[in-house]
């Protein structure tokens, strides 16, 4: 993966974890009994959003293809959801209306990630290739 776009996906990531876990901070801590799903929904999403920033960070490929399809399933069903049945959701999320809040970047980021994560692992495979060692960490 070019290194500017590894780095802009971190930030983006690490950014929306800070988000998520700001709100989602205060949602829990003062109001969890108002709207528990939607609420812990946002803390999981700030803990998925962290472990993809460190994984895109440390070059752990797997784990995040695994984060990025993980996230983009969230933000599909939490999206869908808040659509057909509303009143499941009585207070937003991160990924409520696909990311509207936060400019559909949680919808269209995991997008980008998996494409770019795809075609690097295409790459390092490529018929005639050898695939790069792994390391162990």
């Amino acid at each position: 993966m070019n290194p500017v776009a590894r780095i802009a996906l971190v930030v983006a990531y690490a950014v929306l974890g800070l988000a998520a876990l700001g709100r989602s901070s205060v949602q829990i801590s003062t109001k969890l009994s108002e709207a528990p799903v939607p609420y812990l929904v946002s803390g999981v999403s700030a803990l998925l959003y962290t472990v993809i920033a460190v994984a895109l960070w440390r070059r752990w490929a797997g784990v995040a293809l695994v984060g990025t399809a993980i996230e983009l399933v969230g933000v599909l069903t939490v999206g869908t959801l808040g659509y057909v049945e509303s009143s499941w959701w009585p207070d937003e999320t991160v990924w409520t209306g696909y990311g509207s809040a936060y400019g559909w970047v949680p919808l269209l980021l995991p997008v980008i990630a998996l494409v770019l994560l795809v075609r690097e692992r295409r790459a390092r495979t490529a018929p005639g290739d050898t695939p790069a060692p792994r390391s162990a960490v």
